[in-house]
């Protein structure tokens, strides 16, 4: 429901923001009234997580919000459990619903209460002698009673109106049975009719919300029956697209550091649970949807899916990737392990042990790793046009995430490995045309191989683009002109245009009433100084990124300005500024120094990573 905004300030206002984060980590003061801390969202050593007045920001994986998201984060709860918690100690009422908000969660809590008598009923015919054959089922499953108590498993029963029989002696109404998806009107013969159990002769597994509250339930027939497994039909409580069978259990688990696991089946769920994997999680017979994946980040920012090794897990993993990457951040992303052929989490932990497992859950790869080998296969294809089109897939799927910082990065690490690939598979065949070419011309031997890179070369291209981007976009100078001017550039061309660039951006400055200096009135002002021919070197278009070209988004041309500052500075002189952003930071709380932290974080975790150095796309433009 919605909540008044006066209300939502007022719980901010009254909730200590360093008193609630300092319950899951420590903090020490930092100057006026702002905390820091190690980060409770990710593992570090040295503290990068900052709390202010009225926010958090981590300078190390990037997570910020208030005392409402901190708690969402922290525990997993939703907007209005972490409200309810947080007014309940702030001492504050969270105002009521309208008459049909509060009639819709009337009626919520009488089905969850007719599902949670539900399922103790099934449990108790689990332990009568009718449910015998279904208890020996779990047990030769390898299930012990710890595991079958856990997740409430039942017995649905073999007779007709066994379950609305059990529950009328709790005043439970066939209609609410009905409401609940436990039974149906039998059809054609009217609501005299009586009803029908929509479980009939099933193992049965309770599907639970987030809050551990019973939502529905799956039942597996005992037999060669069909179907084998059936899921509570779409109710006011329930639905597949939503659901995840076992996420109360890995709500828990994975705040407590679990890997969240998604798998295919019940029985996956709880093997693996109780082999110790407490984050596995399962769909209900559907694919991932995007309510899914809101779910799975909730827990983690990288939760995995496993897969079947054979080509339906193969599909369906490729479904889930590519589902995934509209709804992609730098935040939040996923990983993907594949199961051996004929494996699936249950047989390969009875057969391997916990090690097994986790083995597989080690060897998971970064999606676009995985998703890179879903899309081309293999091997590239041979023929031109075929590898046109599968290049012009790979930038199009890259497009469709929608952070334009990430997509350029999955576009640049793609087309890298595809022009790898490529050039491999040219060296590997000595039949191919290259081969003939040369033999045709009577050449003694192939082209030799290319030479290697010459680091003062990179150095000067590096530079080159980077002065290109500020050529572009000169607005740029307002936030980079001290980092630009302390820069070791290669001397000549890059020295000389960085002197005539901050001698120009210094005139605007000093200029009263003079407006922002643009591209075009930078490089004529240039021009008119004698660095023309500096002008042309850095303009040149060979190499130069989408970055440095005028039509770049500003947050693009910023991030590559950043990025091949970062290469340029080295990682050394790049620690050595990030410390003294940070204490700048401390000192002032300025947001031009936070915005400075930021990009340097950033550009040191790029350099790490060892990103820019092939292509046009992205931050490209390294030789």
């Amino acid at each position: 429901m919605a909540l008044p905004p006066a209300f939502l300030d007022e719980l901010r206002a009254r909730t200590p923001l360093a008193e609630l984060i300092g319950r899951r980590t420590r903090l020490i003061r930092a100057g006026g009234r702002n905390w820091k801390g190690c980060c409770p969202f990710h593992q570090e050593k040295t503290p990068s997580f900052y709390v202010y007045e009225d926010h958090f920001h981590c300078f190390g994986c990037g997570a910020h919000g208030d005392a409402v998201s901190f708690v969402m984060r922290a525990e997993g709860a939703s907007f209005l459990e972490a409200v309810e918690r947080l007014a309940a100690e702030a001492g504050l009422e969270v105002p009521k619903p309208g008459p049909e908000a509060a009639e819709r969660e009337r009626r919520a809590r009488d089905l969850h209460a007719v599902l949670a008598a539900a399922a103790a009923a099934f449990e108790r015919r689990l332990r009568l002698p009718e449910g015998r054959a279904a208890l020996d089922y779990l047990h030769r499953r390898g299930l012990t009673e710890e595991t079958i108590a856990r997740f409430g498993l039942g017995w649905s029963g073999a007779g007709r109106g066994a379950l609305a029989a059990d529950l009328k002696a709790e005043g439970v109404e066939p209609e609410q049975l009905v409401e609940a998806g436990l039974v149906r009107p039998r059809e054609g013969e009217g609501a005299a009719g009586g009803y029908s159990d929509f479980f009939f002769n099933r193992v049965m597994f309770p599907i639970r919300d987030r809050r551990g509250r019973v939502i529905g339930f799956g039942g597996r027939i005992l037999g060669d029956g069909q179907p084998k497994y059936v899921n509570s039909p779409e109710t006011a409580l329930f639905r597949k697209r939503r659901a995840l069978y076992g996420l109360d259990l890995a709500r828990e688990a994975a705040f407590r550091g679990a890997a969240v696991v998604v798998v295919e089946g019940y029985m996956d769920v709880i093997a693996l649970h109780q082999a110790g994997f407490g984050g596995a999680v399962a769909p209900l017979g559907t694919a991932l949807t995007e309510e899914h994946l809101e779910e799975l980040w909730r827990l983690t920012p990288e939760p995995v899916l496993c897969f079947d090794g054979d080509a339906a897990g193969a599909r369906a993993a490729e479904r889930a990737a590519l589902a995934a990457l509209p709804l992609l951040a730098p935040e939040r992303t996923l990983r993907i392990a594949t199961l051996p052929g004929g494996e699936d989490p249950d047989t390969l932990v009875a057969r391997q042990g916990p090690r097994g497992f986790q083995a597989l859950l080690d060897a998971a790869r970064p999606l676009s790793e995985a998703l890179f080998a879903m899309l081309a296969g293999a091997r590239l294809p041979e023929a031109p046009e075929q590898r046109a089109a599968l290049r012009n897939r790979l930038v199009a799927v890259a497009g469709t995430i929608p952070d334009r910082a990430l997509a350029a990065e999955y576009r640049r690490a793609w087309l890298d490995r595809f022009f790898a690939a490529a050039g491999s598979a040219r060296r590997a065949a000595p039949g191919g045309i290259g081969a003939r070419r040369f033999r045709a011309a009577g050449a003694p031997s192939p082209r030799p191989p290319r030479p290697p890179l010459d680091p003062p070369a990179v150095r000067r291209e590096r530079a080159r683009i980077l002065l290109a981007i500020t050529l572009r976009h000169p607005w740029l100078l307002d936030e980079v002109e001290e980092p630009l001017a302390a820069l070791d550039l290669p001397e000549g061309e890059a020295t000389r245009l960085r002197a005539a660039i901050l001698a120009c951006h210094a005139a605007a400055s000093r200029a009263e009433g003079a407006g922002a200096l643009d591209s075009a009135g930078l490089m004529s002002q240039l021009a008119s100084m004698g660095a023309a021919d500096a002008l042309a070197w850095a303009l040149q278009g060979a190499g130069l990124p989408t970055a440095a070209t005028a039509d770049a988004q500003p947050r693009e041309a910023l991030d590559g300005w950043w990025h091949f500052f970062g290469y340029l500075r080295g990682e050394a002189d790049l620690v050595d500024d990030r410390r003294a952003a940070e204490r700048a930071l401390v000192e002032t709380n300025d947001p031009a120094a936070q915005r400075r932290l930021i990009r340097l974080t950033e550009a040191l975790a790029a350099l790490r990573r060892g990103d820019g150095t092939s292509g046009q796309d992205g931050f490209a433009g390294d030789p």
